[in-house]
């Protein structure tokens, strides 16, 4: 393949809560049997792209434990491979990346040590099923100098996202980071294609400048020098940037369309495998539109609800409308109704944990109720 590709895992997200205080958010869970990042090397296996940079800070062990062997993902080849990175103790001011751009250019020897003539740079924070091959084609066809995926969101709120104006050849005229009030409705997705040469020369440029953001430094900064165009993506897609969000992102699963589309369009998605017993449906157990996992033994009522393994539902139990993690315990007769339980939580006989639908409940991970 004719592209490396650069994984942004920063993992710090205040916004995620308790959720994201003990774990990077490319290794949340997602899905019942997947973690986030899954869905972003899966893209770039199914792509071609098989050497891959993923570049990560802060809490990171789960996340670590999860990519510990890239053969899943089949990058475990003699010319490819999967590279984590981490800051650079440069000096006593600088024990972390500064920006989006600083990470690259921190890990710029893994560019410079490459052959491949274009580098795709995304996220690992989100999920969606995108042929890169489909990218880098539109990408040399425009005569791009860089091209960023970006979706039209058409009526839903574009405060929390990059906005972008474009003209009618699809070439990028403005860029708003969150606006309070956005004139437009297509947003950047954060996926980008440049040429491998042009990044690392726009890397040493501004880094001896002092800037240190990919997004304002670089995209913003010379999009009247370079040609910067959207290629508009029309699937599926979504971002784990709060809870609201990443409990919308489970429940979406939940639709077998988004299913067919996230695990079929472009190929399976890979993970790390589990070995876990099928799940043990007792003769008390009622289930309805749900995800259930390896290990899972379930006596109680189960409805539109995402449940990781290892899970344990008791008799008269009743699940609504939740996300469950891995090794929960939800006892006798409790009653748990629009909630994310983090992995390990036990849920005492006959407790109701009953949340919001608009502000969905979350309990913290080794909680006990």
């Amino acid at each position: 393949m004719k592209a490396v590709g650069i994984i942004l895992a920063g993992g710090k997200k205040s916004s995620m809560g308790d959720l994201a205080s003990h774990r990077n958010v490319a290794a949340m869970p997602v899905g019942g049997a997947y973690r986030a990042v899954d869905f972003t090397l899966s893209n770039f296996s199914h792509s071609g792209i098989k050497k891959v940079a993923l570049i990560t800070q802060f809490n990171t062990r789960s996340l670590f434990d999860h990519i510990s062997s890239s053969k899943w993902w089949n990058f475990g080849r003699k010319t490819s491979g999967l590279y984590i990175f981490t800051p650079h103790m440069l000096n006593s001011d600088s024990l972390s990346f500064r920006g989006t751009a600083d990470s690259i250019f921190q890990n710029i020897a893994f560019l410079k040590k490459s052959n491949e003539p274009y580098v795709v740079i995304t996220s690992a924070e989100q999920v969606v099923s995108i042929d890169y091959t489909d990218v880098i084609k539109y990408h040399e066809e425009k005569g791009s100098d860089i091209t960023m995926v970006c979706k039209d969101l058409g009526e839903a709120d574009v405060r929390d996202y990059g906005v972008v104006s474009l003209d009618h050849n699809s070439r990028m005229l403005e860029f708003e980071e969150k606006p309070l009030f956005p004139q437009q409705s297509t947003i950047s997705l954060g996926t980008y294609v440049i040429g491998r040469q042009l990044l690392i020369d726009l890397l040493e440029e501004v880094h001896c400048e002092g800037r240190f953001d990919f997004v304002l430094d670089i995209l913003v900064r010379y999009r009247k020098k370079l040609v910067v165009n959207a290629y508009m993506f029309e699937g599926y897609w979504r971002t784990i940037k709060d809870v609201p969000e990443f409990y919308k992102l489970n429940m979406d699963f939940l639709n077998a369309d988004v299913r067919n589309e996230i695990f079929e369009a472009n190929g399976p998605v890979y993970t790390k495998p589990k070995d876990d017993p099928p799940v043990k449906y007792s003769s008390t157990c009622h289930v309805t539109n749900s995800i259930l996992n390896g290990g899972d033994i379930i006596n109680g009522t189960v409805e539109n609800s995402v449940i990781f393994r290892d899970v344990f539902v008791g008799e008269g139990a009743i699940v609504k409308n939740s996300v469950i993690m891995e090794g929960c315990t939800i006892g006798n007769g409790a009653v748990v109704e629009n909630m994310i339980l983090d992995k390990v939580v036990s849920v005492g006989e006959g407790q109701q944990l009953i949340g919001d639908p608009e502000n969905i409940g979350v309990i913290a991970k080794r909680s006990i109720v």
